[in-house]
């Protein structure tokens, strides 16, 4: 563990205090890639050409006519089972994330205990509008991404190597200890994909919960099936960026693919856990007509009506730079075919103090909360119920 005055140096140099931009400490040092290698932790999700009693059909297709012979496992080959790349890793390489490595035959996280960015945001950032609303999460991110999303607002972080930032080791019960000083009833796991870091952010969520925070992920969602279980495990409420309701999109736009983000998505939704989606709708690729009805009738035929949607606004950066910022009324009309499908909750998002940012009630349609920004400025909910109504709300609001 460190001392508090010790966590606070480094959350300063890593991250900001609450309301402003957070800034990155990018390391201006020699190579730290041998001394993270040295303190990196073995990890979870993974199979090796090495391990004793090895199915080759793990990796191998069965169409394929392999040898009689047993792998001979040399170089021990690395095949990580955390996300939907399914990476195929070699000795001293990395997967697609960056975060994690091929050390002698067995997979280590280069990023356990090594946050890139510390900071403290409203709840409704992130964005959950029915968890917790006006609650403060205090975010943290490493290094590292699955995906290469080239429209990325946080690509210094999700597209860097966990070498490229100075920082120092603060373990899950140091997190969870300033979290609780800063009497922040939320902890998220942001900014980068989380999923990269899974075992720091178990070790987190579990240390969080005996001192009874609730512990939020904000996820791409290309995760695979037996990683999310653990997660879910372990988290109060999981939003997932649905990044455009096209295969051909995924591929181009963000080298991944859609499939196992739906997958993900009806996972969680069957696991209790609290889900909200978001949708950040990119002029010209990911905002026609066609996608936003299937992104429509796919949220209600396999997850129901009372999952929030957030449709949110596009500003130029990264490698997308050339496009406008998404026209309000593109936004506008996402919603509205969102509603007329019967999707109880749709938001306009990245709007500043537009009528779509309110959550109104279902059955009498009056506004239950309003929002200016990422800050509540009415509430009429009563233990959960409209207050004009009585009709239940959807989410978790004690």
């Amino acid at each position: 563990m460190i001392s508090r005055r010790d966590f606070l140096i480094t959350a300063a140099k890593v991250g900001s205090t609450v309301g402003s931009t957070f800034v990155l400490a990018q390391a201006a040092v020699p190579d730290r890639t041998e001394e993270l290698m040295r303190a990196a932790p073995k990890a979870r999700y993974w199979i090796s050409t090495a391990s004793p009693g090895i199915d080759c059909l793990q990796c191998h297709t069965p169409d394929l006519k392999l040898e009689v012979r047993a792998h001979a496992g040399k170089p021990a080959i690395v095949r990580c089972l955390l996300c939907a790349q399914s990476c195929f890793i070699k000795p001293g390489e990395r997967g697609k994330c960056r975060a994690r490595m091929n050390i002698n035959g067995q997979l280590h996280s280069l990023v356990y205990g090594h946050p890139a960015t510390i900071h403290i945001d409203p709840i409704e950032k992130k964005p959950f509008y029915h968890f917790l609303p006006g609650s403060e999460a205090f975010s943290f991110a490493t290094s590292g991404c699955p995906l290469r999303c080239k429209f990325c607002q946080n690509w210094e972080i999700s597209q860097s190597r966990p070498e490229d930032f100075d920082n120092r080791f603060i373990s899950p019960t140091a997190i969870v200890e300033e979290a609780v000083s800063r009497q922040s009833p939320v902890i998220a796991f942001t900014y980068n994909e989380p999923t990269v870091f899974i075992e720091y952010l178990a070790d987190t969520a579990t240390q969080a919960r005996k001192q009874k925070l609730r512990c939020v992920l904000v996820s791409c969602g290309f995760m695979n099936s037996e990683p999310l279980k653990e997660m879910c495990s372990v988290l109060d409420a999981i939003k997932i960026d649905l990044k455009g309701y096209s295969e051909d999109f995924y591929r181009n736009v963000c080298s991944a693919e859609l499939r196992p983000v739906l997958n993900s998505i009806r996972q969680v939704a069957r696991s209790g856990v609290h889900l909200e989606i978001v949708n950040l709708m990119v002029p010209t690729l990911n905002d026609s007509d066609k996608m936003m009805n299937g992104l429509s009738d796919w949220i209600m035929g396999e997850i129901g009506p009372d999952v929030p949607i957030h449709f949110t606004r596009f500003h130029p950066d990264y490698q997308l730079q050339n496009l406008p910022p998404t026209p309000v009324a593109t936004l506008e009309r996402a919603r509205n075919y969102a509603m007329s499908k019967g999707i109880h909750y749709a938001y306009v998002g990245n709007v500043p103090d537009h009528p779509g940012n309110h959550t109104y009630c279902p059955q009498c349609g009056k506004a239950v909360i309003r929002r200016n920004s990422f800050f509540i400025t009415e509430m009429n909910l009563v233990r959960g119920n409209c207050k004009f109504c009585g009709r239940s709300i959807a989410g978790i609001w004690s």
